[in-house]
């Protein structure tokens, strides 16, 4: 072997090892779309959904009613933030039973169905009382607590429907008569015909829908054989359409289902400028306060009509995002349903679910021409106390049972606090170790039974 040019020894060059293959590119759409599954997939997603889906749309809600009431009261003669006040007020009273709500634990609420439903008869019988009864719009439904405040009992007996019959159901499944159809039928369908009797009395044919939705809801969770379920839905119906025919108030409202015009005699005036406003929207609408159609053209623009007014001052980015955020409520309210062992968490989550869900359609299928005007209020973001708080106590009710979850709960017994640690709890910041969100998954999920996804 020949030497080097300066006389040296040869140098022996290292062998070049082959280059290792490289992994192979991870589709970014992939990849993005197995974290978002695994973060959606983690034990608290239901209940930050819930939390925050719920907090976010009352705080629009409040921001929207001060917009959209300003004008009303001042043509009122009343301070423009007149209505904002009340609504304020009782979104403070209904973040406290939020929070109340959301402590209880399952035993108190199940103790608490029968107290609420006997209230509620007592208040819907006592609105048809002369000299106690209020009449609004033609319809009494009210009672007046003194000066400008007035609360309507029939929002609170859709809270008592779905507690007492969530309870009801929930004992005759632990003592298995679930399978006969009249246990599964009496009381529950006698107490809902009740409460539906004393809502119609005072001409609520709204409220009446949502209890209905209600009713079905828990029959549909209790397994309801589907003969059964078309037997009862087939005489709602038959009631619906009576009711519906006796009175030309209610038949003009479905006449005005997909109306462009106004017609001859103004019948379709509302429904019709709810369209205008959101027609004159657009993509990001023409600004928050900057309404035109809620100087005296739209009726009830901050309470039955707010999302019209919504639409035209936040424009179809505005209304999307309320859709996204009711979207998000109803998943987590049917994943927590859907996840539970416990008879009643089911029955009365998906009684929840099934209340906030259906009044959101109806209110927002209305205002799009889609259904005919109910005079439902849009939950959490409308104008209306009464509405509120019978909302946020159950939205309460949905949070207790997503964090009673056994990988929640596990999850938030391993979330350590971040703030008010001892010096010498934890040591060094070195000698800590980090926090383990896989090991925590784990654990979760090890944590929940054998009946859970």
């Amino acid at each position: 072997m020949p030497g080097s040019r300066t006389g040296g020894p040869p140098v022996q060059r290292a062998t070049r090892r082959p280059a290792a293959p490289r992994p192979p590119r991870e589709n970014s759409v992939v990849g993005l779309y197995a974290r978002a599954r695994k973060a959606w997939d983690r034990p608290l997603t239901a209940y930050y959904l819930i939390l925050g889906g719920s907090m976010l749309i009352t705080v629009l809600g409040l921001v929207m009613v001060y917009s959209a009431s300003q004008i009303t009261a001042l043509q009122m003669s009343l301070p423009g933030s007149y209505f904002f006040r009340k609504q304020m007020l009782a979104a403070v009273i209904g973040a406290t039973l939020l929070l109340a709500a959301s402590r209880m634990p399952v035993k108190l609420h199940r103790a608490l169905a029968y107290p609420i439903l006997a209230g509620a008869v007592f208040l819907m019988a006592l609105v048809q009382v002369p000299g106690i009864g209020v009449a609004v719009n033609g319809n009494q439904n009210w009672i007046s607590l003194g000066g400008s405040f007035q609360v309507q009992p029939s929002e609170f007996g859709k809270l008592a429907l779905v507690l007492w019959g969530a309870d009801l159901l929930a004992r005759k499944q632990d003592r298995r008569l679930l399978a006969q159809w009249k246990h599964m039928l009496v009381p529950l369908v006698p107490v809902a015909f009740l409460l539906l009797g004393l809502i119609m009395l005072g001409g609520d044919m709204g409220t009446a829908i949502i209890l209905t939705a209600i009713l079905f809801g828990l029959l549909w969770l209790a397994g309801a054989p589907t003969r059964l379920f078309v037997s009862v839905l087939s005489v709602a119906a038959g009631l619906g359409v009576i009711l519906i025919q006796a009175s030309s108030n209610r038949l003009e409202r479905f006449r005005c289902i997909g109306a462009t015009e106004m017609g001859p005699d103004g019948s379709c005036w509302q429904a019709v400028h709810g369209i205008y406003a959101l027609a004159s929207g657009g993509l990001f609408g023409s600004g928050l306060g900057a309404s035109v159609e809620k100087w005296g053209q739209l009726p009830e623009a901050h309470t039955d009509f707010i999302f019209a007014v919504t639409g035209e001052e936040l424009g179809l980015a505005g209304t999307l995002s309320v859709l996204a955020l009711f979207a998000a409520l109803g998943y987590a309210g049917i994943r927590v349903a859907g996840r539970t062992e416990d008879p009643f968490v089911r029955y009365a989550a998906g009684g929840v679910t099934t209340w906030i869900t259906a009044q959101a359609v109806i209110n927002i299928g209305a205002v799009l021409g889609l259904l005919p005007i109910a005079g439902v209020p849009l939950p959490l973001f409308s104008y209306g106390g009464s509405a509120l708080l019978p909302t946020m106590f159950a939205i309460g009710l949905l949070i207790a049972f997503a964090r009673d979850e056994p990988a929640a709960r596990a999850a938030l017994a391993m979330r350590q606090p971040r703030f008010g640690r001892k010096r010498g709890a934890g040591g060094s910041a070195s000698n800590r170790s980090p926090r383990r969100w896989n090991t925590m998954r784990r654990r979760a999920s090890a944590a929940r039974t054998s009946g859970e996804r």
